[in-house]
């Protein structure tokens, strides 16, 4: 048995008290052969984005304008650093398209697509302790996904962390090389970035979609759960 925790600070919630996460917790996930119903998937959401998408500006989208004005709040520049899902229906409505890149990743990023809500996924073999969002501290750092220079978060910049290791600056921003998903990874964690008031429901239909298909997809165990600012811990064992 493996214990996954994952806790969001109070001082987060004092920013951001409508926020939620859903909370998907997997272990034993084969990330190591390509799954021709994941690709299927995948693409499924592009072209229904790519239509949804055609003459709309992706920042006044209904969908996106929560998450800019949480950016915001947290003060981040929207027009600088996109949230997660922005930056990917962006990609989409200039008809860049989406790379495959391993079936676990893919399988996220579609069901973020169809639902149009950030969604990460972190390995969770790599983790000290548990992962938490939470105010940049000193002595904390950044590696950038592909390698390069470590950088120092912004002070008080809110972070993915676990230990001094951040995995994702300014929240949903950037994902770090540390704790990425590869091939051999089997345990990971799906954080769904919401608001109570505004998509709720939303995060739900997610996170019971990325549930049961990664179970049934991917031959593996998932816990699920909700944190927020009257639940701020989620544990569990798997």
């Amino acid at each position: 048995m493996q214990k996954m925790r994952f806790e969001v600070s109070p001082s987060v919630f004092e920013l951001l008290p409508d926020a939620c996460f859903g909370v998907v917790a997997v272990k034993g996930a084969d990330n190591t052969r390509p799954i021709a119903e994941v690709s299927a998937l995948l693409h499924e959401s592009i072209a229904a984005c790519e239509k949804a998408l055609e003459g709309v500006k992706v920042k006044e989208s209904p969908e996106i304008v929560p998450c800019r004005e949480a950016f915001r709040a947290l003060e981040i520049n929207p027009n600088k650093f996109m949230c997660s899902i922005e930056a990917l229906l962006t990609r989409i409505a200039k008809g860049k398209g989406f790379p495959e890149i391993s079936p676990v990743v893919d399988f996220g990023n579609a069901v973020s697509l169809k639902y149009r809500l950030p969604i990460g996924a972190h390995d969770m073999g790599t983790v000290e302790r548990a992962l938490e969002v939470r105010p940049a501290r000193e002595g904390d750092t950044f590696v950038p996904f592909g390698g390069g220079e470590a950088e120092t978060p912004d002070e008080n910049e809110v972070v993915y962390v676990s230990g001094g290791q951040v995995r994702t600056r300014r929240w949903t921003w950037r994902q770090s090389e540390i704790g990425k998903i590869t091939e051999a990874t089997t345990d990971l964690l799906f954080p769904i970035d919401g608001f109570r008031s505004i998509n709720y429901d939303r995060v739900l239909e997610a996170r019971k979609e990325l549930s049961e298909l990664i179970e049934s997809i991917f031959g593996a165990k998932t816990a699920v759960g909700m944190v927020d600012k009257d639940n701020p811990v989620f544990e569990c064992e798997l």
